[in-house]
């Protein structure tokens, strides 16, 4: 599918897919870290019965959006702004699942007047976050891979280009690293051919032009967010499995404490993959 292309005010391209109800309810999907535009999402037919214009696009070095460099997390707000302006809506919401968790949070902070609603699945709290450890829980490899982007950021990047790169080669090959470190839950939900066949898609898009977008999403983690999430004036919808390792639920515990107005939803048994179940009820709650 060929995206829509939006030019930033800086300059930059941004692409942006949309999916559904061309006349329902606008709702952002921020796609996860790696990721694109073409990520998981329900059904067009699904979209359609909710109700819901879905609007998806490529954070700046994934897919065909342009990089934006030193990027913070709360760029994610005026990109998301500037496609909102472009495609003339008002009001919206923003979902997320994963690494989008943080950026969504983000335009819920920074946009009060155009975001009424929030939902954020498996999402990361604030690297600086006080009176929350935020390795414990945590797989071993995404504590390498946030360690080294702590100490050295010319490093990481290297290691993440030549990792993206044997992803490129092998889409699947992403997947099958991963298995070694998912729960047995998520073993399942990956198991399922579509969903691989979804994933694969997904992360071929993200590197089409390198691994840029997956090198910024790990140090904006990594470092200041650039807003405090406590400014989040939508209401906000919180998921997290209990046994995820990926995004540790102590995060959504965190994140729970101090957002005014959020909602927490633990599930037993559930791990970092099973965000792609619920992904359909958190568009029709932030539809509502």
């Amino acid at each position: 599918m060929q995206p829509q292309l939006v030019k930033t005010a800086d300059g930059r391209t941004l692409a942006v897919q949309t999916f559904g109800n061309p006349t329902g309810k606008p709702v952002f999907l921020l796609h996860g870290t790696p990721g694109s535009r073409l990520g998981p999402t329900p059904r067009s037919t699904v979209l359609y019965n909710l109700g819901v214009r879905l609007i998806a696009f490529d954070r700046p070095g994934y897919g065909s959006s342009d990089r934006l460099r030193g990027r913070q997390v709360a760029a994610a707000a005026v990109d998301v702004q500037t496609i909102a302006d472009e495609l003339g809506l008002g009001r919206f919401a923003v979902v997320a699942r994963s690494g989008g968790g943080p950026h969504a949070l983000a335009c819920g902070a920074l946009l009060p007047e155009r975001v009424h609603r929030v939902a954020a699945l498996v999402s990361l709290a604030p690297w600086d976050a006080e009176d929350l450890d935020w390795y414990a829980g945590m797989t071993a490899s995404n504590v390498r891979d946030y360690r080294a982007a702590e100490r050295d950021h010319q490093r990481i990047a290297a290691t993440i280009q030549l990792r993206a790169r044997r992803i490129l080669d092998d889409p699947a090959a992403l997947l099958a690293g991963l298995r070694r470190e998912l729960s047995s839950t998520d073993r399942l939900v990956v198991s399922d051919a579509g969903i691989r066949r979804m994933l694969q898609s997904n992360y071929r898009e993200a590197f089409r032009q390198n691994a840029d977008g997956w090198i910024d999403d790990i140090l904006a983690f990594t470092t200041d967010w650039g807003f405090k999430v406590q400014d989040v004036a939508a209401a906000t919808w919180l998921w997290h499995g209990a046994d995820d390792m990926w995004s540790p639920v102590g995060h959504s515990r965190w994140l729970a404490a101090h957002i005014p107005d959020a909602t927490l939803f633990l599930e037993p048994g559930a791990a970092h993959f099973g965000s792609l179940r619920v992904l359909t009820a958190a568009l029709k709650w932030a539809a509502g």
